[in-house]
Formats: C-alpha cells, sequence, structure tokens
C-alpha cells in the first residue's frame, strides 16, 4: 500500500511503517537503529495531517516524544565505571494508536 501511495499519504504510511520498525528494533535490543527509525518516523508524522483517517495521528506524536528522548539516552556511551543501571530510567508507556471520535 505504501509503496503505490503519493504524496502526504505515502510520507504518513511511511512515516507509521518507521515507527513500527524502531519498535522491533527496541526489542531486539538495537537502540540506534531504534533512534534512528525513530526520529525518522516522527519527523514524517510531523510533516502531515492524517489525512482526514480515524487515527489521532496528534495523540500518537505527543506519546512518542517521551520515547525519542529516552532513545537519545540509550545512545549515550555508557561510563566505563559506576552504576550498572541504565542511564535512561525506565521505558515511557508503550505508543497506541487511537481512533478519534
Amino acid at each position: 500500500m505504501w509503496l503505490k501511495a503519493t504524496g502526504d499519504e505515502k510520507v504518513f504510511l511511511h512515516g507509521l511503517i518507521q515507527i513500527a520498525a524502531a519498535f522491533h528494533h527496541h526489542t531486539r535490543r538495537n537502540p540506534a537503529g531504534f533512534g534512528s527509525l525513530l526520529e525518522k518516523g516522527l519527523e514524517k508524522l510531523t510533516r502531515v495531517s492524517g489525512l482526514g483517517t480515524e487515527i489521532d495521528l496528534e495523540g500518537l506524536r505527543r506519546q512518542l516524544r517521551p520515547w525519542g528522548r529516552f532513545a537519545k539516552l540509550a545512545k549515550e556511551p555508557r561510563p566505563v565505571r559506576g552504576v550498572a543501571e541504565s542511564r535512561t530510567g525506565p521505558a515511557p508507556p508503550l505508543p497506541r494508536i487511537e481512533r478519534l471520535g
């Protein structure tokens, strides 16, 4: 569907796909892949309005922003010495795609 789409619809679908792929990388403990795809997907979702879909796109973007900060912290090199805890703290709640209305 994404490959055949054009214009804003293509950008919207590509952004959703990148967000999904980012969370796949997150589950595989790949912070670089997670952060990169999350950033690209979120950037695409900020460029479009939702295109008349029933998706609460603004709500999704709001849920993804803390994950962007989480991803940046996860990519920072860890100190050689010190506490073994993660710099990121607990992960934000997983985002949910909600319907409008």
